[in-house]
């Protein structure tokens, strides 16, 4: 067979495989319930509760029919297709306005972290439960003084016989109060260098010790949370990977956590800005038509990264940095679209829009807009993958990587 052929072939089975998530989709989509919509980085907690509980259901019905974990192996209750066609469903979902967002943390990039590094032990016990929506996960990585520069978390562990004893707080938590199990990442060994004293842990989220607080963001949402652990045990049998090699563990997840955010469609439809523009009378301001060009063209770019990266995907070719230029790509779209909306209503931006079917949604976009800038690794971050994995140049300069973590400066 040519490689001509195996594209063609993979093209056509990839268009039917759309074709069928498509009609499967729209079928059942009414089913799921207005939560399952999900809203992203803006909602308050109070639907945010609403929303993940019709979310599992959602997803529920995708394991009972045969449509989740497309990528996963047979045997863990997948269908060992290839990542490119996750990211068809998810584009297939999105378009009938369908995020498991509120999920997405264990669907997208615990389940597949667990898969690869996991014990058979921690398989059967973690992913079934995961894909049939039972247990809601959340990502305890970013700290007060460990962001940007995620190998610096101090949050520590030590051994306690069967246990391990953690300390420390975690911060930025998605969907933290409505997650069942968390995936922590904790300082084991400080007398080694940052990279290689980490261990990665499953941690149940109601152990005792575990106090989960929400940050309400300026949306007047709390997406977000602080989460303080105070001697909380984790049996040893909950580590994930290597005791010290946690760092392994984190890049694999972090690698899921750009595909998932770059994969998944949860800004505003350049459409509906032209639709919103149109009603107000902006069409013929040129400004205007400028802005919506660039705005649309935003979007099919978006699109164009998309295809690049199933196409990579389909032929094994995924070099790591297609997630972080999606990534990229989406954040400035959400950005330069919703201040396009905003711009349109002009004062009626302050009132929430002039049609109450709006119900605010282009504020909450552009309040929201700033965090998926941050969420799974800044845009500067982003830059910085793309520069060393994409184009090849040499890494920045570092002078932390071989001193112990107990020696470097803390922020």
């Amino acid at each position: 067979m040519t490689a001509a052929t195996a594209t063609d072939d993979a093209t056509r089975e990839a268009a039917a495989f759309r074709a069928e998530a498509r009609a499967w989709i729209r079928a059942h989509a009414p089913s799921a319930g207005p939560g399952a919509r999900g809203t992203g980085f803006s909602a308050s907690s109070d639907d945010q509760g609403a929303a993940a509980r019709d979310a599992r259901a959602w997803v529920r019905l995708r394991y009972e029919s045969g449509w989740a974990g497309l990528s996963w192996p047979i045997e863990h209750g997948g269908r060992g297709l290839p990542i490119a066609f996750e990211r068809i469903y998810a584009e297939e979902q999105t378009a009938v306005g369908i995020s498991n967002a509120l999920l997405q943390v264990g669907l997208g990039m615990v389940g597949p972290t667990i898969i690869k590094h996991g014990t058979p032990e921690q398989h059967d016990r973690y992913l079934t439960p995961m894909l049939r929506g039972d247990e809601g996960w959340c990502q305890l990585f970013s700290e007060p003084g460990a962001g940007s520069d995620l190998a610096a978390v101090a949050c520590h562990a030590v051994r306690d016989g069967d246990d391990w004893v953690v300390d420390g707080q975690k911060v930025w938590t998605s969907g933290a109060a409505h997650s069942d199990w968390g995936i922590l990442l904790a300082r084991t060994a400080p007398d080694q260098p940052k990279h290689r004293g980490i261990t990665c842990f499953l941690v149940d989220m109601t152990s005792p010790g575990v106090d989960v607080r929400p940050l309400r963001q300026m949306t007047g949402g709390a997406h977000f949370s602080e989460v303080f652990l105070t001697g909380v045990r984790v049996p040893a049998a909950n580590v994930l990977g290597d005791v010290d090699g946690g760092w392994a563990v984190a890049l694999t997840t972090l690698g899921f956590e750009r595909n998932v955010i770059g994969g998944t469609n949860l800004g505003p439809d350049a459409e509906d800005v032209l639709t919103l523009a149109k009603r107000y009378g902006r069409t013929d301001d040129a400004t205007f038509r400028d802005a919506l060009a660039r705005a649309y063209s935003g979007e099919r770019i978006l699109g164009f990264l998309g295809q690049r990266a199933r196409a990579a995907a389909t032929r094994g070719l995924l070099r790591g940095y297609e997630g972080s230029l999606a990534k990229l790509a989406h954040a400035q779209h959400i950005r330069e679209a919703s201040s396009l909306a905003l711009r349109v209503l002009g004062a009626d931006a302050l009132l929430g829009g002039a049609d109450a079917a709006d119900d605010g949604v282009w504020q909450q976009y552009f309040l929201g807009g700033p965090s998926y800038r941050i969420a799974g690794g800044t845009d500067e971050i982003q830059r910085n993958l793309i520069a060393e994995r994409g184009l090849g140049l040499p890494a920045e300069p570092r002078n932390d990587r071989t001193l112990p973590f107990r020696d470097l400066p803390r922020n």
